[in-house]
C-alpha cells in the first residue's frame, strides 16, 4: 500500500473539479446530520436505561439489577452488529459511492428508532417485548456501523487543504450534540413529568422525535454530491483512464488482494488507537447516569445533570482539538488526551463519591472529564481517514471504529455494571478507563506524526 507524499496544494489540484466552500459545507452538514440522530438515540437509551429495564426486562420477580444488566446486554448486542454493518455498508460505499449508501443507512436508523418509541411493554406482550427491542437494536447497530465510515469519508474527502482535522471533528461534534440533545430531552422530560409518567409513556417521546429529524437528514443527503476522491478513483465513471483501468482489472484485483493484509493491520492499529476514546467516552458520557444512581445513590435528575455537564465539556473541546491537530498533528493531541484521561480517572470518581466536596467542584470535574475525551474525539476521524486509501477507506475506517466501539463502548455499561454488582468495588470504571487509555497512548505514540500534512491516498 503506497503512501502519497504530495502536499495540500497538489491534493487540491486533482483531476476532479475544485471543491469550493459551499460544496464542502453542504457535505459537512449532510455527513454529520446522520451522526447526530444516531448518537441522540444512544444518549436517550443511556439516560433511560433504568426506565427501559423496568419496561422491557423486568418479569415478575426479577430484580432491578438483573434487568439493568439485560438492558445493557441489549445495548452491547447492537454494538456487536456495528462491525457487520461497517463491512456490509462499507463495501457498498467503496463500490457504488458514499452518497447512496449514506441515504440507505439514515433511512434504516430513523425507522428502527421510531419503532422503539412504539413498542409495547413487557407487561403488555410478555417476553416478546425484549426480543422486539433487541431486534430493533440490531437494525440500529447495522445502520450505525455503516454511518461512521461513510460520513467521515465524505467529510474528509471534501475538506479544503489543511482543514481535514477540523472537518473530521464535526463528526465527533455532532456525536456530542446528539448525546447532549438526548440527555437534554431526557432531563427536560424528567423536569416536567413525574417518574410514573416517565415510566408509563414519557420515555417514548424522545424516540418518536427521531422521525422528523430523520426525514430532514434524508432530504439533505438526497441533495448531496458524490465526493471528489471517490469520483477520481481508478475505473470511476468519467475517469479519463477508465478504458485502461478496465483492461487492467485483473491486475487491479491482484493489487487489492496484496493490500488486504496491510489493510487488516491498519484496522487493528486503528482499534488500538481508538479503544481509549471508546471506553472513556462511554464510561463518562453514557454509562455515568446509571452508575451514579445504582452505586452513588444519586437521583435521576442529578445523574442527568452530571451527564449533561460531561457532554457539554466534550462538545466544547472537539472542534478546537480537531483544528489544533491540523497544526501540530493528530498524534500530539490524541496522546495528550489519552494520558490525561488515564491519570484523571481515579481522582474523578473519588471526588464524585466525596459527600463533602462542593457541588460546583463535582460539576466542573465532570465537565473537564468530557473535555478530555474531546481531545481524543476531535482528531480521531481525520486520523482514521488518513490510514486508508480511497478504495477501502469507507470499509477500513468504519471497521476500525465499529470494532473498537463494539468491544470497548458497547460492553462498557455491561462490564462496569456487572463488575460493580459482583465485586462491590466502585472503582471499576476508573480501572477500565485507565487501562484502555494507556494502551491507546502506546498505539498512538508509535507511528510518524506528519500524516496531517499529507494528502489522502487515492
Amino acid at each position: 500500500m503506497t503512501t502519497s507524499v504530495h502536499g495540500p496544494a497538489e491534493e487540491a489540484a486533482g483531476s476532479s473539479p475544485p471543491t469550493g466552500p459551499p460544496r464542502s459545507r453542504r457535505a459537512l452538514v449532510a455527513g454529520s446530520v446522520g451522526n447526530f440522530i444516531e448518537w441522540y438515540e444512544f444518549g436517550v437509551y443511556g439516560c433511560f436505561a433504568t426506565v427501559m429495564a423496568a419496561t422491557f426486562f423486568t418479569p415478575e420477580g426479577g430484580s432491578e439489577a438483573e434487568a439493568l444488566i439485560r438492558t445493557y446486554a441489549s445495548f452491547a448486542l447492537a454494538f456487536f452488529f456495528r462491525p457487520v454493518g461497517a463491512a456490509l455498508f462499507g463495501r457498498l460505499g467503496d463500490r457504488v459511492g458514499r452518497r447512496p449508501t449514506l441515504i440507505l443507512v439514515v433511512s434504516l436508523m430513523t425507522a428502527a428508532t421510531t419503532l422503539i418509541g412504539l413498542l409495547p411493554s413487557y407487561a403488555a406482550i410478555g417476553a416478546a417485548a425484549p426480543w422486539l427491542l433487541t431486534l430493533l437494536r440490531i437494525v440500529q447497530g447495522l445502520s450505525a456501523g455503516g454511518e461512521f465510515g461513510g460520513a467521515v469519508s465524505l467529510m474528509t474527502e471534501f475538506a479544503p487543504p489543511g482543514r481535514r482535522g477540523l472537518y473530521g471533528a464535526w463528526q465527533s461534534f455532532t456525536v456530542a450534540l446528539g448525546l447532549l440533545g438526548g440527555a437534554g430531552v431526557a432531563a427536560g422530560l424528567a423536569t416536567v413529568l413525574s417518574e410514573a409518567q416517565l415510566g408509563a409513556w414519557g420515555w417514548r417521546v424522545p424516540f418518536l422525535l427521531t422521525l422528523p429529524m430523520g426525514l430532514g437528514a434524508l432530504w439533505l443527503r438526497l441533495r448531496l454530491e458524490e465526493s471528489p476522491s471517490f469520483r477520481r478513483r481508478p475505473g470511476a465513471a468519467g475517469d479519463p483512464a477508465e478504458p485502461e483501468a478496465r483492461a487492467d482489472a485483473r491486475a487491479e484485483a491482484g493489487a487489492v488482494r496484496a493490500d488486504a493484509r496491510e489493510t487488516m493491520r491498519a484496522i487493528a492499529l486503528g482499534v488500538g488507537r481508538l479503544m481509549g476514546w471508546s471506553a472513556a467516552g462511554y464510561t463518562f458520557l453514557v454509562v455515568l447516569p446509571s452508575y451514579l444512581q445504582s452505586v452513588l445513590d444519586a437521583s435521576f435528575r442529578q445523574a442527568l445533570t452530571a451527564t449533561a455537564l460531561a457532554n457539554a465539556g466534550f462538545a466544547a473541546a472537539i472542534l478546537p482539538a480537531g483544528a489544533l491537530s491540523d497544526r501540530v498533528g493528530r498524534r500530539a493531541v490524541m496522546v495528550s488526551g489519552a494520558v490525561v484521561a488515564a491519570l484523571a480517572a481515579f481522582p474523578l470518581l473519588y471526588l464524585l463519591r466525596d459527600p463533602g466536596a462542593p457541588t460546583a467542584a463535582k460539576g466542573l470535574a465532570v465537565c473537564a472529564a468530557g473535555a478530555v475525551v474531546g481531545l481524543l474525539a476531535g482528531p480521531g476521524p481525520a486520523m482514521l481517514a488518513e490510514m486508508f486509501p480511497t478504495r477501502v477507506r469507507y470499509t477500513g475506517l468504519g471497521l476500525a471504529y465499529a470494532l473498537s466501539n463494539a468491544v470497548f463502548s458497547g460492553c462498557a455499561g455491561l462490564i462496569v455494571t456487572a463488575a460493580v454488582e459482583r465485586t462491590g468495588n466502585a472503582d471499576v470504571p476508573a480501572y477500565y478507563v485507565a487501562a484502555t487509555c494507556a494502551v491507546s497512548a502506546l498505539a498512538l505514540a508509535g507511528p510518524r506524526g506528519d500524516d496531517h500534512r499529507r494528502a489522502l491516498r487515492d
